[in-house]
Formats: C-alpha cells, structure tokens, sequence
C-alpha cells in the first residue's frame, strides 16, 4: 500500500539522535494549514490524520506496509469486537487506498460498506457529528466506492445491477427491481459517472452535496408511449443509492445484502435512510454539459437558417428538459437567427440551480428554421403553445400552465413578441391592396395565411423577456452580405405552394401584392420592412408584463450605440415594465448580468402570480 503520511520507528530514531530534540514545531502558511487539515485519500491519494492516528495506535504501522491485506484483516476484527468508529473511518479511507492500488472492484465496494456503517451506526452507538470533517470525508468514499465499485473493466460506464458481489472478506448481495431501469415512460441506461468529468463552457458548476453515485443516464422512450414532450435525446441526472440494512451485524458473519436504488434527481433532494433524511448527491451541471457535448444543433444552426432541418417538423419543435408537473410556470426559451436552444445552456444552468426557482418553474425550448419567413416562424410558435397546453391541462386545471414566460434573443424576441399582440388585418394590409377575403388561393394557402399573419394574443403568456431584439429591425440583415445569404435560403414545402399560388400564376393578383418573392427572415429584420414597420407599431396586450434587456458595446449613454448587430434606439420601446442595458456584443444570453436579470424578472413573476406565498423578488 501506499504510504500512509507518517515516519517509521526507525526514521523518528534517527531523527532524535542526529538532530536533539524529537519534536519540532514551526509555522507555515495558511495554504499548508488548509492542505494538512483537508488531506486524505480521495485528495491527495494519502491516507488522513485520522487514519494515520488509528493505524499508529494499533500497531499496524509496519504490517500495513507490508501486509496491507493483513493488516486490513486485523483492523477490521478490532473494529467488529470494540465497536469504534473511528476504525470504521479508517478502514473505509484504507479500503479506498488499496482498491486505488490493486484496481480491484471489491475494495472499492468494502470502502463503500464501511463508510455507510460509520455514517450510520448502529444500536447505542453514537453518530458521527456533521462538524467532523470525517463526516464529509466519509460521505464522499462512499460516493466513489459505489462509482468505482461497479464502474465496467475498461472504466466507462457505470454497471449497475443486481447480483451477487466479492468482498474482501466475504460477499454483498445486491437487489434491484427492474422497475428501477424506467422513469417517467422511457429506460434509462449507458450510466457515466459525472463527477470524473471536466467541464469546460460553463463558467459555473453545481454539485448538490449529499450520499449516492452522481450519474448521467441516457433515456429512450418505451415502445407504446406517447410523445413525452422530452428531447428524444434527453440525458438526465441519476443518484445510484445502494442500502445496507443492518451492514454493522452483517460485517460479522461477511454475508450483506443490500438494495440498489437509481433516482432522477436535480437541485436539492432526500431520501429517507435509517429514519432520517438524508440528501442526495447529484451533478446537474456535468449531466447537462454531458448531453449538450454532442448535440446535433450544433452542427445545425447554419443548415437551420438556409433550409429545413432534418427531423424539426412544426409539431417537434417544443422540446422540455423534463417531464410535464403541474403547478410549475413555464419558461419558454426562443433562440435567434441560426442559433439554437444549446445557447441558452449558461442561463439554464443558472436558473435550473437556483433554490428559489427551483419546483417552481420548468423551462421549455423551442427551435425553428431561422431563415423562414418570421410571421410563419411565429405561427408555429403559437401553435405548438397552444397544443401542448391543451394536451397537458385539457381540462385547464393548472393554474401554473397560465401564467407563461416567454423570452426570446434576437429574432427569437420577435417571435415572443407575436405571442402577445393582436395584429387584425394590419400584417397582410402591409402586404395587399387586395382585401383578405377576396384573395384566389388554394382553401389550404389561404389557411395558413390566416393562421400566420392574423395574429391573436395566446391567453396563457403573461409575461415577455425581450434580448437584444432588434425591435424595428437590424442594420446587419440590410447588408450586402445578409442579402445574399438570405438568398440562399430554401423553403419548406408548404411555404413554397403558398408562393406558388400567391406570386406564380395570377398576374392580376400580383399587382395587389408588395412583394414580388417570399420574405426570408432576413428580409423581414431589414429596417424599413413592411413587417418589422407593423410589428413594432403593436402594443403588448394590456394584461401582458414585458422587460427588455438590451446589449449595448461600448461605455456611456446607449443611445446611438450598438451590439454589432441591433442598434440600441432598434431595441428600446417605450410601455415595457422595466429595461436593462448589458454591455456585451449581440449574444449576450450569458452575460451574468442578463441571467441575474431574468431571474429578478422571474422571482418578481412568481410573486405576482403564485397561489401560495413566493419569497420576494431581489
């Protein structure tokens, strides 16, 4: 084994005779304090004073050198006949070191069983104090032994299983029902264990201290259920929980048994162990950064603003990170012109980890084709809302499904804002001289004509967040550049029959029109556009909150400034509940001073409309 931090005999000896006095004390620094009071094997790969104490007074110092199997042993029948926890500590932090040594499995579990028979004693015994810092230690070996003691031979995965496993000294029988594989309508499976991770992208992360192996699982939805409203590749934090009733009695005979448990679990949740709640240990920021790592919007944000994404038909565009709960507000991200619902992840991360929020609210997604006409874009929108609204609460008995947020960067922000207004005929006067009803197009055309530019406030969004939107237009969308690339821009099938009757056969039709193709989105963002002149003329429906935070770049007064793509006096509109100036290019959706501001405008939300008593906003 390892050393384990402390002199032999023979060196304090050597010590004594060639140097005087056989103890010496100095002072070191505040860093080399934190360092010697904090050291143990799961930081420095050495065993902590602690342990050092208890292997010194018992004796083992050489056998453990020597014999680390053997003097496992002997501690162990000492721990079993005195009854001290402070044996059980060490024999959980030793068991740790020697597994880290050999590579064998069955140390690992070893040191997981005796950490949770120090955590939890039992009998008369006394339990450790939450102040000791062996407590912690103590937690976190049986975390890692859990992890390590099923982890795959090549070390990838996490197997957890029922079945029966070695022991150093003698076997654990472990049980796990089935049912624990399925959760919310879909299996869960391909565990990784997160806390091994590296995170880079997120300047923030959020582990939720507690007991249980912190994975990551994949899901996949059960044959036979319906759509679950989840990303179809949604990844999702697991505590893996291995019970062990009676583990001090059983340490005797060396039969356990134990039961293992995989929770779904996010934020701040317990479980009930040995009649006391007892938090859970989860990493929601790696389990959020593992999925996004390879995403496939990633690759198609640009294909998203040219032509149709493969896969992203209108009624799959509204995705959740989580199941449906009522009572929970929903907060709808919009993204912008080729961008994706992956941008939002900074702020997710934020306010997915923030306690006040947390069980309040569930944050939904939405994703469209960035180059398509933005009044189309908008009718998908408001559709895919308004289905996924009567689906979930078809009797509309959640109240919380009723006071919607919706925030959009960008384009995005237009979106949002065309759930919100009421437009009657003014999009297609801007767009005919022809009345609407006396336009010869197909029954289907004229359908979606009516659904897309005749635009009703949805009656379940209370509140707009509006980020850097370029509110009449954007300088960059009339440039050269932005011209071509928006020519580039393919449309889906449906949009092209609606071009087709409205532009391709009826000359008479065609002069009572304002335009001689489709507009791409680009078009409709270009300063002066008929659509971006009607949008911005609309008011906000009455009884809907609005709040704009706007990027600016520079310092100063932000009027006549810019983001490098909306100019500031673009973004600004009057009749808003409040406005923020953030100083940061156009994609500012991680900006700290944004995501603190949408939680104000969150918290403030919650106060306004929560049934219950809602902390007030700060």
């Amino acid at each position: 084994m390892r050393p384990v931090g402390f002199c032999t005999c023979g060196a304090l000896l050597a010590l004594a005779i060639g140097c005087g006095a056989p103890v010496v004390v100095k002072r070191v620094d505040a860093q080399t304090v934190a360092r010697t009071l904090t050291r143990n094997a799961l930081t420095v790969g050495r065993a902590s004073q602690f342990t050092i104490n208890v292997v010194y007074e018992r004796g083992l110092v050489d056998r453990l050198n020597d014999d680390p199997e053997g003097a496992l042993a002997e501690l162990r029948a000492d721990a079993l006949a005195d009854g001290e926890p402070d044996d059980m500590f060490a024999l959980a932090e030793l068991s740790f070191l020697h597994a880290e040594d050999t590579g064998e499995r069955s140390w690992d579990l070893a040191a997981a069983i005796y950490a949770w028979s120090y955590l939890f004693p039992e009998g008369t015994a006394p339990k450790p104090s939450p102040f000791d810092a062996r407590f912690r230690i103590a937690c976190d070996l049986y975390n890692r032994g859990i992890t390590s003691g099923f982890k795959t031979p090549d070390g990838r995965w996490v197997d957890i299983r029922g079945g029966t496993y070695e022991l150093p000294f003698g076997t654990l029988e472990v049980a796990l029902d089935p049912s624990a594989y399925t959760w919310s309508g879909r299996t869960l499976s391909g565990f990784v264990p997160v806390a091994e991770m590296q995170v880079t992208g997120l300047p923030t992360r959020y582990r939720w201290p507690g007991l249980g192996a912190p994975l990551a699982a994949k899901t996949a939805r059960l044959p036979g259920h319906a759509d679950d409203f989840l990303r179809e590749d949604a990844i999702v934090p697991v505590t893996a929980l291995l019970r062990l009733d009676g583990a001090r009695r059983a340490l005797d005979s060396g039969r356990l048994r134990g039961t293992m448990e995989l929770r779904v679990v996010s934020g701040f949740k317990t479980a009930d162990l040995e009649g006391e709640e007892v938090p859970l240990e989860n990493e929601s920021t790696a389990t959020l950064a593992y999925m996004l790592a390879d995403a496939p919007f990633w690759k198609q944000e640009i294909s998203g603003f040219l032509s149709t994404v493969v896969g992203l038909g209108p009624k799959a565009q509204l995705r959740a990170m989580r199941p449906y709960r009522p009572g929970r507000i929903p907060v709808v991200f919009v993204h912008g012109t080729a961008s994706s619902a992956g941008r939002w992840a900074e702020m997710l991360n934020e306010l997915d980890n923030d306690p006040r929020l947390a069980g309040k609210f569930q944050f939904w997604f939405f994703s469209y084709d960035t180059g398509n006409p933005i009044l189309y874009s908008a009718m998908i929108l408001r559709e895919a809302l308004t289905e996924r609204v009567a689906a979930l609460d078809p009797d509309g008995t959640d109240w919380a499904l009723h006071q919607m947020v919706v925030i959009g960067h960008s384009q995005g922000g237009l979106l949002t804002k065309l759930t919100a207004v009421d437009s009657g005929s003014a999009f297609w006067d801007g767009a005919s001289k022809l009345p609407f009803d006396q336009v010869q197009v197909s029954p289907e055309t004229k359908d979606l004509l009516h659904r897309a530019m005749f635009v009703s406030p949805l009656p379940f969004v209370k509140r707009l967040v509006f980020i850097a939107t370029p509110q009449r237009g954007s300088y960059v969308a009339g440039s050269w550049i932005a011209q071509q690339a928006a020519r580039l821009v393919s449309f889906p099938a449906n949009l092209l029959k609606v071009s087709g009757d409205l532009l391709g056969g009826n000359r008479k039709q065609e002069q009572f029109l304002s335009m001689k193709r489709l507009p791409t989105a680009v078009d409709n963002m270009t300063p002066g556009n008929n659509f971006i002149k009607v949008l911005a003329s609309l008011p906000v429906a009455p009884d809907v909150h609005a709040h704009s935070i706007i990027a600016v770049k520079g310092e100063g007064a932000p009027q006549g400034k810019d983001d490098g793509v909306v100019e500031y006096d673009s973004a600004h509109i009057d009749g808003v509940d409040s406005e923020l100036v953030v100083r940061s290019p156009h994609s500012c959706q991680d900006n700290p001073h944004t995501i603190a501001e949408v939680r104000r405008i969150l918290l403030l939300h919650l106060a306004a409309v929560s049934p219950e008593p809602a902390r007030a906003a700060q």
